[in-house]
């Protein structure tokens, strides 16, 4: 639940206070949101006229592009095998960058023309691309692989079969029986059920062959006759047919193996479209062609559509790898796989990021267009340098730098620059060397992030991505026009390239950087520059800025735009301990690093300035600006009060301004009455307590230079910068006093991120032959419990058949792995390093023995944490870790290895304003207000991004909360299985995020009616709780409780208890067990009891229940007085059946005594119930 903070008693005036502000925001932006209104309705139906078929009618929206248009008709049941046409209205061509709702003409029930075009050789490497998708489209491979975008959904696989509304949802009608490794108390934690066999992709294969043939490329007569590309195909009735790839079409030439004759084939047949000539020539092709689009259909588009960033899964089955002709030609054609479509042509990205960014934004559809165009070149980017740092690592790049070492050399690959997070020339020395230089990477995405969220017009940053492929990290960059062309030095004007020692600034950059400095709340600050002479900057000191050839001004190397964390430094002196707080030293700290790049995170930063102080006022933690107007109001108040006070003031003011005269004014004369005098003084007195940067107004800022090497300061600074020195170091005592204390440190984390550093280095060593070997022993190492040699089970593919060859080759392979450095690693030795590596860099002691056990660790949550930090796919299988006398893992079991990308994440500015709004509008309980704000910025978000980015998934997750909490069901599970959906597909099927979405749809089904199918989402939840953090977890806590009221609602009692035990035991654990979670537990377990029939167990659970109602609420709440008239219901029922058991004992005639009542669950209250475990409270609709 989120809270907007209020002031102590002024709770009705900050309420209205935010009432005025989002009025005043409404009101600005009333014309914005009467667009995006007007984006919602404006979708109206079309005509679409396919040749040769039925038109058929479409629902579009006017904000859609002609060319997104063109990609729903390829997508489309009927005209998806088309791809090389135009659309035409009365007769004119549709422009593909014209939004609908411009096209002159176009309205509702108008007819749109496909009309079929000519094609190029591009075209038709496009059809026949589309073809094999096309094909393919029910295959998983390409999830597996992460190509294409493609991901994985396992949503339908679970809510198949249930609509809520047959005999399947009724209570007693369903099988509940969970599988075994699901039940509270199961150690086993199986792999497979990860990725469960979905009937609908279970291969139908339309083609035995389509590849291309071997007499491309036409002769240069025949390109005369219109002659493009040549195929062969082999159908599945073993027919092989030789086609031609004309302009105009496909058709069957007379070629065959050896002989060409390119002439069409009797009986002659021209088709535009590949499949309709597959379809003509062969019948298998027909049916099951027909087969596979009725089940693509079928499936929703959120599981078609491809994701803006590539998904990778770090298990995959181990697959057939089949014959793929389409695929192999592009990978020879493509130039590594640099452009599928475009080989041989190169993207200016820095010139298309720019551009973007240059866009106009006055209006909300100009922002539209330009974040739109933002994401697409971002996205396109990040994708880019992703294929390119795969190439760079596996060698396939020529370097820049050929003569150099390995680990120095650059490339330049599809207009991108690639360099290696290795300290080159030594420039990361004063800074930590390597540790410093891979650590700057991420340093400086992050600040481009900043750079780029503040968006000032007129300040370029470069695209740029951070990708950690086989041990290796990249950094990818846009490139400046003009730099390669002369040395780094020679282009800064502003900044410093080599630590202060010359340092450099610019009239132009500091005009532009001065904007940041407000929101990144950096100081403006003076150092020396090499002649001894002030100079200005507004940034770090290493920050660069650069004048490309394009004329723009860009920065570079934004390795210090957060402040830096003072709590790690590389070497502490006796000067630096005198500065340490208390608090600080208490905790230990500082304590060495690695390197001087360890920086405080901007939410850090924003806590601290919102909670900065004590205040001298209170003995309360307030907000500093609380503090800065509480003080003010005072020292005014005694100001009125004290007439003779003002003249001091007034003194005082005078004499500070004289000594502060570096210091920026506000004013251009000095005041010279006495009153103001007196409130300018009380103004500065509250700007020191509070650390503000300025004596007139709250503004907290950090100067990024002050604890740099090599920078030095004006000697009139000194004062300034020990104030802000203090100032950092109160940061970094807040985040130890604040912030960390409310973090519980997962000792597995510390475990997974050191080991993750040791395999970092480790793999550098490996040769290309051996990865799969190397990184199966890393893992034996890290995981198995076999104390046997790891590497005796290494097989060797070029073994001879001849057996006394076969022993000398095996013999001589097991030598020559075991020569290498990697193969010397021991377990023993890796948990060593592991310890080592937790104590310096994480300042964590892990014991020696037994680590996991100790810590009840589970060795598959490990595996899926290393191999999700570090690229690792391993085979889906069962794996016995457990075992003694066998190595864990095998060359076989690493699947493959993937690259670990961190890009850029463009902001929209216009739909997270929505957001917050919608936010602050259901805090004040104006959810339907809230819900319309939500639906307006998730149209922004899926027309910047796409349906599959979190963003939207956010926007429909708090959709579906609302519409859940307004009593519509029906929307909340619409908008909810989207979510999930999205989830599985843009963050991983196994991600906590995706497990909280499946829990919150299980309790929408079954509040609609639909219990099975909440059931099973709820085992699905807590299996992948289970893979993901183990049983003991508070998580599991709030799924057992869910499951063991949807159990007892379908009064399934044995099986509810079980889980209700469970629950009750995690809660004491993590929430105590006198908290009122704990005794709603208890009171779940009564009622459950009641049903079965066991009063006197019931009754000691709701006794607990009252008793902690009673102590922690009192005797007057609406918990405690239900509780107690519970316990006497329940006290009641508990005489009645004590009577009827000693009648049936006593086997004395008398007066028949009525049988206690056994009623059945009510399933309102049962869902009552789910909504009070899940803090969720529902308000009717009027």
């Amino acid at each position: 639940e989120h809270h907007l903070p209020s002031k102590r008693g002024n709770n009705h005036t900050s309420q209205q206070c935010v009432l005025d502000l989002g009025t005043a925001f409404l009101q600005e932006e009333d014309t914005g949101i009467r667009d995006i209104v007007e984006l919602q309705e404006t979708g109206f139906s079309v005509r679409i006229q396919p040749p040769g078929v039925d038109s058929f009618e479409l629902q579009v929206s006017g904000q859609m592009l002609v060319a997104e248009l063109h990609q729903v008709l390829m997508d489309h049941e009927i005209t998806c095998h088309r791809t090389c046409f135009s659309l035409q209205l009365g007769g004119s061509v549709l422009d593909s960058l014209t939004e609908l709702r411009c096209v002159q003409g176009l309205q509702d029930g108008a007819v749109i023309k496909v009309v079929e075009g000519s094609y190029s050789i591009r075209d038709a490497r496009l059809h026949l691309r589309h073809v094999r998708d096309l094909l393919q489209s029910l295959d998983p491979t390409d999830a597996y692989n992460g190509l294409n975008g493609s991901s994985l959904s396992y949503f339908n696989f679970f809510t198949q079969g249930d609509k809520g509304n047959g005999r399947a949802s009724e209570r007693g009608c369903t099988d509940c029986s969970p599988p075994e490794y699901v039940l509270p108390g199961c150690k086993d934690r199986p792999l497979t059920p990860l990725q469960p066999i979905r009937d609908d992709w279970k291969p139908l294969q339309c083609l035995r062959v389509l590849t291309m043939s071997n007499w491309n490329p036409p002769p240069g007569n025949r390109k005369m006759h219109g002659d493009l590309m040549y195929l062969n195909v082999l159908t599945m009735e073993d027919k092989e047919l030789n086609i031609t790839s004309s302009t105009r079409g496909f058709y069957i030439n007379q070629s065959t193996a050896f002989n060409f004759n390119p002439k069409p084939a009797v009986p002659r047949s021209l088709c535009h479209s590949l499949v309709e000539l597959l379809s003509q020539v062969s019948p298998a092709f027909r049916k099951n062609y027909s087969m596979l689009q009725k089940k693509r259909v079928q499936q929703h588009p959120y599981e078609r559509i491809a994701t803006s960033f590539q998904l990778f899964t770090w298990t995959a089955p181990q697959g057939d790898h089949i014959l793929d002709g389409v695929r192999a030609e592009e990978t020879h054609t493509s130039r590594m796989g640099q452009d599928e479509h475009t080989a041989g042509q190169s993207r200016d990205w820095n010139e298309e990021l720019q551009g973007s960014r240059e866009l106009p934004k006055d209006s909300l559809q100009e922002r539209l267009h330009r974040d739109r165009s933002i994401f697409k070149t971002n996205s396109d980017f990040a994708c880019a340098a992703t294929r390119g740092a795969v190439a760079v690592v596996d060698g396939n790049v020529v370097p820049l730098n050929p003569g150099e070492a390995p680990h120095l050399q650059m490339f330049i690959w599809n207009n991108i620059f690639f360099s290696l997070g290795f300290d080159v020339s030594e420039h990361y020395s004063p800074l930590g060397g390597n540790a410093a230089a891979h650590s700057a990477a991420i340093c400086d995405l992050r600040g481009v992030q900043a750079y780029a969220s503040v968006d000032i017009k007129g300040l370029h940053t470069l695209g740029t991505a951070v990708i950690d492929y086989r041990g290796i990290r990249v950094i990818a960059q846009t490139i400046v026009p003009g730099l390669l062309e002369k040395n780094q030095e020679q282009s800064v004007v502003y900044g410093s390239n080599d630590y202060g020692e010359t340092v450099y600034t610019h009239p132009r950059f500091l005009e532009l950087l001065n904007k940041t400095c407000q929101p990144l709340k950096i100081q403006r600050h003076q150092v020396l520059d090499h002649n001894n002479s002030p100079v200005d900057l507004c940034s770090g000191i290493e920050t660069k800025g650069i004048l490309g050839n394009d004329g723009r001004p860009y920065i570079l190397d934004l390795l210090r735009t957060t402040p830096p964390d003072l709590n790690m430094q590389i070497s502490v002196t006796k000067e630096v301990e005198e500065e340490v707080p208390k608090v600080c030293q208490q905790f230990g700290y500082p304590r060495r690093s690695g390197h001087r790049l360890a920086s405080l995170r901007p939410e850090l930063i924003d806590a601290f300035i919102q909670h900065r102080l004590f205040s001298p006022l209170s003995s309360v933690v307030c907000c500093s600006y609380e503090l800065y107007v509480s003080m003010v109001s005072k020292g005014l108040r005694e100001l009125e009060r004290c007439p003779d006070g003002q003249q001091m003031a007034a003194d005082s003011a005078e004499k500070s301004e004289d000594e502060n005269t570096g210091l920026r004014e506000v004013g251009e004369d000095r005041p010279r009455d006495k009153t103001t005098a007196g409130k300018k003084s009380v103004i500065m007195e509250a700007c020191k307590a509070v650390g503000s940067v300025t004596d007139s107004c709250f503004d907290i800022r950090f100067n990024p230079d002050v604890c740099s090497p090599g920078v030095r300061f004006p000697p009139e600074y000194a004062e300034e910068v020990q104030r802000q020195k203090q100032l950092l170091w109160d940061a970094a005592a807040f985040l130890l006093s604040n912030q960390i204390p409310a973090v519980r440190i997962s000792i597995s984390e510390v475990i997974i991120r050191s080991a993750k550093h040791i395999f970092r280095n480790y793999l550098q060593d490996v040769e290309p032959a051996a990865f799969s070997a190397a990184v199966s022993h890393f893992l034996n190492c890290l995981l198995s419990s076999s104390s046997s040699g790891f590497l005796e089970s290494c097989s060797d593919e070029l073994l001879t058949r001849r057996r006394s060859r076969r022993r000398r080759s095996h013999g001589s392979r097991v030598a020559l792995l075991t020569d290498s450095v990697w193969a010397k690693l021991t377990s023993s030795e890796l948990w060593s390093r592991i310890r080592t590596e937790a104590e310096d860099y994480y300042h964590c002691t892990i014991q020696r023995y037994e680590v996991i056990e100790t810590h009840s660790l589970q060795r598959i949550s490990l595996l899926r944490e290393i191999s999700i930090k570090t690229g690792i796919q391993v085979q889906l299988r069962e794996y016995a870790f457990e075992s003694r006398h066998r190595p864990v893992f095998a060359e076989e079991d690493i699947v493959n290895m993937f690259p670990v990308v961190k890009h850029l994440k463009p902001t929209t500015t216009d739909a997270s304003q929505l957001v917050q709004q919608a936010q602050e509008a259901v805090q004040q309980g104006l959810l339907k207000d809230g819900f319309e704000l939500i639906s307006q910025a998730m149209t922004l978000f899926s027309s910047i991004c796409g349906v599959l980015h979190e963003d939207v998934s956010t926007c429909l997750r708090l959709l579906g909360r609302l519409s859940y909490i307004l009593g519509d069901y029906a929307d909340a599970l619409s908008h909810q299985e989207k979510t999930v959906m999205s989830s599985e597909r843009v963050q991983g099927i196994d991600h906590p995020q995706t497990i909280q979405d499946y829990t919150h749809l299980a309790l929408y089904c079954f509040a609609g009616g639909r219990h099975s199918t909440s059931l099973q989402l709820l085992y699905r939840a807590r299996y992948l709780t289970l893979l993901v953090c183990g049983e003991d977890h508070p998580q599991v806590a709030l799924l057992d409780s869910m499951l063991g009221l949807v159990l007892h609602g379908l009064m399934e009692y044995e099986l509810s208890q079980k889980f209700l035990q469970n629950a009750l035991i995690l809660t004491s654990k993590y929430h105590g067990a006198m908290s009122l979670k704990h005794a709603h537990s208890h009171h779940l377990l009564a009622t459950m009891l009641e049903s079965k029939g066991e009063f006197r167990s019931a009754l000691q659970h709701e006794k607990e229940a009252f008793s902690i109602y009673k102590r922690q609420v009192g005797d007057s709440h609406d918990k405690t007085k239900e509780s107690s008239e519970y316990l006497k219901s329940l006290t009641q029922q508990a005489v009645i059946l004590q009577k009827v058991i000693n009648q049936i004992y006593s086997n004395t005639p008398g007066a028949c005594v009525p049988p206690p009542k056994f009623t059945s669950p009510n399933l309102a209250t049962i869902l009552q119930q789910l909504n009070l475990t899940c803090g969720i409270i529902l308000i009717p609709l009027r």
